[in-house]
């Protein structure tokens, strides 16, 4: 691999995982202000439940995104222990 071609695709992983956070913070104030209209904003029972909600998402989008990855002949960033 070229130095050119993996300075590319490093910047490009590094502009995806920029775009990510603020697509994520941009969520998490959209959530916030949801649980609070819905009255749950500063009890303790609705911030565990966005927490548990958001986590269920994120792994389910990084399995569907590993598996993604393998059927196009990609290496997934996160293994599961019995695929080594």
């Amino acid at each position: 691999m070229t130095d050119a071609k993996a300075m590319i695709q490093t910047m490009i992983a590094l502009a995806s995982a920029s775009l990510g956070l603020v697509a994520a913070l941009a969520w998490n104030e959209a959530i916030k202000a949801t649980l609070a209209m819905l009255g749950m904003g500063d009890n303790l029972a609705g911030l565990y439940s966005y927490a548990v909600v958001a986590t269920v998402l994120a792994v389910t989008v990084l399995t569907i995104l590993g598996r993604i990855s393998a059927r196009i002949g990609g290496e997934a960033a996160i293994q599961r222990e019995a695929e080594g």
